[in-house]
């Protein structure tokens, strides 16, 4: 330690620098007074994956690894090996065995590419595959073939005169 300095002196020191060590310690392991963490919010896209990169630069967002995505405000969920999020195009590219599903609806494909500001996707499948969606049809006839005249409502029975 300081060889040249007698032990009284080295003990002394050591003593009176410990309120300093100690401050500096429990300064640096406690949280800004101004620092805050986000909250999710309806306009939040919310991605949880096992790897991820900003490039503030480039204004990319690359998740990687068993990515999950969330984008309440457009009720749509997914899920696929990797996600990036250019912010200057506002667009969303997920890549690898990709699921979305948005209001019950739902597009399965090797690569999707979600345009924000048109809300429109673009699915692309693996070599020799194709992409599936599933959309949910509102029916108010599902009985009814198509090019049929609807059945006529069948009237009440009226009661029997003679019971």
């Amino acid at each position: 330690m300081m060889p040249h300095l007698p032990s009284l002196i080295r003990h002394r020191l050591a003593i009176a620098l410990l309120p300093f060590t100690l401050l500096s310690a429990i300064a640096l392991n406690s949280p800004l007074p101004s620092a805050r963490g986000q909250t999710a919010d309806q306009n939040s896209l919310i991605i949880n994956s096992d790897v991820q990169e900003a490039n503030s630069q480039t204004g990319i967002f690359t998740a990687r690894g068993n990515v999950q995505m969330n984008y309440p405000a457009r009720q749509i969920q997914a899920t696929a090996a990797q996600a990036q999020y250019f912010s200057e195009e506002r667009r969303i590219i997920l890549s690898g065995d990709v699921y979305i599903l948005q209001q019950g609806n739902s597009i399965r494909g090797e690569n999707v590419t979600y345009l924000i500001d048109e809300g429109r996707f673009i699915a692309t499948p693996k070599a020799n595959q194709q992409v599936q969606s599933i959309y949910i049809v509102s029916d108010p006839n599902p009985n009814q073939l198509p090019g049929t005249p609807p059945a006529p409502a069948v009237p009440p029975l009226a009661p029997n005169p003679g019971s």
